[in-house]
């Protein structure tokens, strides 16, 4: 979910299913400090939700099948611009996007990592954490 690619990935309707098989699991530790890792309630079941009008996608994470309250969210988006080389072929680029991963602490608190990025073809990004006391909707 890190790459900004615009032409990488298409969904033809929006839709939310459960994430079976390696291939479909979030790396959820990817950007997880290290020393904050003991401190996380460790998602065991996934589900993933696409959009199909604007290119994103949310993931949410639970410790048990069946839970409401979620202990893992990551989200991004990326808003795209109409382009042209020679005012004869159009094309996609990406102009700004977001990407947000959510970890809640064992204190009912929430680790968030949020990156920003934006430019033409979005070369510049930001990116911090920070603390919450809800998840990130």
């Amino acid at each position: 979910m890190h790459d900004l690619n615009v032409s990488s990935q298409r969904c033809a309707a929006p839709h939310r299913r459960r994430c079976h098989g390696k291939e479909d699991l979030p790396d959820w530790r990817s950007v997880l400090p290290r020393e904050w890792a003991a401190s996380v309630v460790e998602p065991k079941v996934f589900s993933r939700f696409r959009d199909y009008e604007i290119f994103s996608e949310r993931v949410l994470g639970h410790e048990h099948e069946g839970e409401d309250s979620p202990c893992y969210c990551e989200h991004y988006f990326v808003l795209t611009d109409v382009r042209s080389d020679d005012d004869e072929t159009y094309f996609l680029a990406p102009t700004y996007g977001e990407h947000l991963v959510a970890w809640r602490l064992v204190d009912g608190r929430w680790l968030i990592h949020r990156r920003i990025t934006h430019g033409e073809d979005c070369p510049q990004h930001q990116s911090f954490f920070s603390f919450a006391d809800e998840m990130p909707r």
